[in-house]
């Protein structure tokens, strides 16, 4: 039995694999925004083994998760799900300054990262729109480009399949790997998305549990249990660098290459 954490997952993609992996005999761990979210949670996944409180917006939200979640335990694997979509017609700044697509998309799973007990395995939730993403971090949080909410989540996913790629190089002794769930009928895919609602939340939750020669790889970028080509730039070393620095000055937390603890099995 695995210990999972799933953040975003008082509904949606992250509740439909905490769903899954409950249905396995796992001890899963949910994550809701406020209280009135987690109970929300719970009522739709009452055997989950607890369910964790914090704003991922904010810095000091995702510095609560992280205390939280390290006062659980070591988990075995995090899965971050928790993220915003596409429909936001105007830029929101966070109390923080940042803007809000990149803080909860990006950053969050970046400061978790980065504070949590370290688990055997990272799955990060990306989106075909990662493909036109912009490559470059020289404007990462909107304050020279027009808004444009569609290509502020694009971004955001290429980021998150690079933040993916980059643990994999940094941490050999952590399985690190992105996702592409489809384009689902979600509340952010919307009632017309054309892809298989069932299928969506099988990938991360085979990845964070399974003994699956096809789950236990590191680096990979996979869309139904199959790997997928990416983004050119996601294994690009020197915009992974870019990526992490950037992330780490905004955060004040750094993920640094370090060697693979002999004592640890993945």
């Amino acid at each position: 039995m695995a210990r999972v954490l799933i953040t975003g997952s008082a509904e949606g993609l992250g509740l439909m694999a905490g769903q899954l992996l409950v249905g396995e005999g796992h001890e899963v761990v949910l994550h809701a925004r406020n209280p009135s979210r987690a109970d929300d949670a719970r009522a739709a996944l009452p055997d989950t083994s607890d369910v964790i409180v914090g704003d991922l917006s904010t810095l000091a939200g995702m510095n609560a998760v992280a205390i939280a979640a390290n006062a659980v335990g070591r988990f075995d694997a995090v899965i971050h799900n928790a993220g915003v979509g596409y429909r936001e017609p105007l830029r929101i700044v966070t109390e923080d300054g940042l803007c809000h697509v990149f803080a909860v998309n990006v950053l969050a799973p970046y400061v978790l990262t980065a504070t949590m007990l370290t688990p055997d395995r990272l799955v990060y939730l990306s989106s075909g729109m990662h493909r036109v993403g912009t490559a470059g971090v020289g404007d990462l949080q909107w304050e020279r480009r027009r808004w444009d909410g569609s290509q502020a989540y694009a971004d955001s996913k290429l980021y998150d399949a690079v933040l993916s790629a980059a643990v994999a190089r940094c941490w050999s002794d952590t399985l690190s790997n992105a996702v592409e769930p489809g384009w689902v009928p979600t509340k952010m895919g919307g009632p017309g998305a054309p892809d298989d609602m069932d299928l969506a939340p099988v990938t991360q939750a085979w990845l964070a549990v399974s003994d699956d020669p096809g789950a236990r790889v590191s680096g990979g970028y996979l869309y139904h249990q199959q790997p997928k080509t990416p983004h050119p730039a996601v294994h690009d070393a020197g915009f992974q660098d870019e990526l992490l620095a950037a992330c780490a000055g905004l955060s004040g937390v750094a993920i640094e290459e370090r060697p693979a603890d002999p004592l640890r099995a993945t």
